[in-house]
């Protein structure tokens, strides 16, 4: 048999068993059009730029649609994210066939899984959240029937059942890819598409809604006056550990378990949790190590709030307030994940030629250098270019929106448009290649 019928044969092989997709994120070999820096610069600028227009558009209290109420724009922000996870990391670009994402052009599937996702963000959000468990199952999820029942502001009522919908989306942005990072889709990694994605979403979306009940559920109730203790628990159950009311508590560590998902399958490469070798017990150390460390992350940054700004006092407002140093742990967590992705999606992972610790180290140093750079840029300059407020504890401080929005246009870029401009796909077997 001739190289050519291997690779033939192995190619009919990988189109029977990946017909949607499967596997094509991880096979997929990218190279920069140019010699390096340029396609790093290149595709930072096109991110930046991408990034700046829709936020315009969309966001912007200055802009055209002004989503930043601040609530409405956080919620849209975070089911982006988490439908570009769900179409790439569970159901694995299904329903498009992997000969379409080889053969497209990268802008024009960037265009169409990007009208998919807001498609599905639509149906995730007016049709499941506002209509069907607004109406059947929690009221507080329909800004309509807050307004008729209880009279709310339709200000109020809307941000309010944002609010909701964006604390259940930071479980699915923690939950959504630690299933696939932790457990490889055991115990169902054998499913095809879509029974894989199926079963995967409404096992994490279970989780999810369990964790929901027993963390922001309560948050969401006391809201209102008088607090609707027969429909959940209030005080809430948190107050004299964390020392708030306030559901950012749960922000706070979720945010960071989002994060270390991330850290893990980008800039640490799943190290050293790959040293084990058996897939059960890999699964569990990985999901709960993660657990472990968002929870070592949370209160480390708290600390750091109180040795910064002093003790938090109960009841006071703003920077001295409990549960706003609790949101802010989850802000300055997504901070450090915006160089790491960067590094990962766009650097190679550099470097690459030392040791795994050596590079390990290496890699998570520089994010956590670039990730305090963020952090100090956006607080000096976010108010002049995003039409947010300058005090850093403002009401309508929320720098979660457009840190997360960055990363969701640089999720479009490396997954849904192969890292173009600044990058081309390298093309998988011997014929390709010579066409």
């Amino acid at each position: 048999m001739s190289i050519t019928d291997v690779a033939l044969s192995a190619k009919e092989e990988v189109v029977a068993e990946e017909a949607y997709g499967t596997g094509y994120l991880e096979e997929r070999k990218l190279l920069g059009r140019w010699k390096k820096p340029w396609p790093q610069i290149v595709n930072f600028l096109f991110v930046c730029a991408i990034f700046y227009a829709t936020w315009w558009l969309l966001m912007d209290p200055r802009g055209v649609l002004r989503l930043y109420t601040p609530q409405v724009g956080y919620m849209y922000t975070r089911w982006v994210l988490i439908i570009a996870i769900w179409m790439v990391y569970i159901f694995h670009y299904y329903p498009f066939k992997r000969a379409w994402l080889d053969k497209t052009h990268p802008v024009l599937k960037g265009i169409i899984l990007t009208s998919v996702m807001a498609g599905i963000l639509l149906i995730v959000i007016r049709g499941f959240f506002f209509g069907f468990l607004g109406n059947l199952a929690i009221t507080y999820f329909n800004p309509t029937r807050m307004i008729e029942l209880y009279g709310i502001p339709q200000f109020f009522a809307l941000e309010y059942s944002s609010l909701a919908c964006l604390m259940f989306a930071a479980l699915a942005s923690w939950l959504s890819p630690a299933w696939p990072v932790a457990f490889e889709n055991r115990p169902w990694q054998k499913l095809k598409q879509p029974a894989l994605g199926l079963t995967l979403l409404a096992v994490t979306f279970l989780l999810s809604t369990i964790i929901y009940l027993a963390t922001m559920h309560s948050h969401m109730a006391i809201l209102f006056y008088p607090w609707q203790k027969y429909a959940a628990v209030t005080p809430p159950w948190w107050m004299d550990f964390a020392g708030t009311v306030s559901g950012n508590f749960h922000i706070a560590w979720i945010m960071c378990c989002t994060v270390v998902v991330w850290l893990v399958e980008t800039i640490w490469e799943r190290w050293p949790f790959s040293a084990i070798k058996k897939p059960g017990v890999r699964g569990i150390v990985i999901f709960f190590g993660i657990i472990l460390i968002a929870f070592t992350l949370a209160f480390g940054f708290y600390f750091a709030q109180e040795l910064t700004f002093g003790p938090a006092i109960m009841g006071d407002r703003h920077i001295d307030d409990p549960g706003w140093r609790w949101l802010h742990v989850g802000e300055m967590a997504v901070f450090f994940l915006i160089p790491a992705m960067f590094i990962n999606f766009y650097c190679g992972n550099w470097p690459q030629k030392f040791s795994k610790p050596v590079n390990w180290t290496i890699r998570t140093v520089l994010t956590a250098v670039l990730g305090i750079v963020v952090y100090y840029l956006y607080y000096k300059t976010g108010h002049l270019f995003l039409g947010v407020q300058k005090d850093m504890a403002h009401a309508q401080q929320y720098p979660m929106v457009p840190t997360i929005w960055f990363i969701n246009m640089m999720l479009i870029n490396h997954w849904f448009m192969d890292g173009w401009p600044g990058f081309k796909k390298v093309k998988r077997f011997p014929e390709e290649a010579a066409k």
